[in-house]
């Protein structure tokens, strides 16, 4: 499969499930699919207002701070998204209101169809280099700081600038990931599940 290069600056922008803000669409599969018959979605959004979140029964969600000060979850027991705690998970059918901490945040939201695929998503800065296996469908997301380049085993070096990823399916083998600085990122990993 090719790997593809995602633009949050060029995704396609849909209103949410509740109708109560629009999210920009970085990834789903299969192509083409809604938010009622998706296997798998990665996708951001700002959050401007608390509120309730949209229902999705069978998902599992993960969520990701990109910017601003965070979020408290209520679903029922309290739980912080900010600096500290960068990545929430949960089930999508669970009844979950959010207040905003201090403004405006952007989220980063990973969601999977639980029958059919396992996620993962992981907050990372790198300094330097580091190693990364890849998993069925992995997607590396540039959120902030030193440009990071992306080194497949075989083909061409890429790289990545703020709000930039790379969608990688069916891809074997390690890639090496490398800053001059500091890179904050974000690597959400997708495995299907066995029949």
């Amino acid at each position: 499969m090719p790997i593809r290069l995602i633009d949050s600056r060029s995704a396609r922008q849909l209103p949410w499930k509740n109708g109560q803000g629009v999210t920009l669409e970085l990834a789903i599969a299969p192509p083409g699919a809604g938010l009622d018959d998706f296997d798998w979605r990665i996708s951001s959004a700002r959050v401007a207002s608390g509120g309730p979140f949209s229902h999705f029964p069978g998902i599992d969600r993960s969520l990701a701070l990109l910017s601003g000060a965070g979020l408290r979850l209520n679903m029922p027991e309290a739980v912080i998204l900010d600096s500290h705690n960068p990545v929430v998970s949960f089930a999508g059918e669970l009844e979950v209101q959010a207040e905003l901490l201090d403004g405006p945040v952007q989220d980063f939201n990973l969601m999977s169809r639980r029958d059919r695929w396992r996620q993962r998503l992981e907050y990372r800065e790198l300094e330097g280099e580091t190693w990364l296996d890849c998993s069925e469908v992995l997607m590396i997301y540039h959120l902030a700081g030193a440009a990071l380049e992306c080194l497949p085993p075989h083909g061409q070096r890429q790289r990545l600038e703020d709000g930039q990823g790379l969608l990688l399916e069916q891809e074997t083998g390690r890639w090496r990931l490398s800053s001059g600085g500091n890179s904050r990122l974000l690597l959400a990993f997708l495995q299907r599940l066995e029949s």
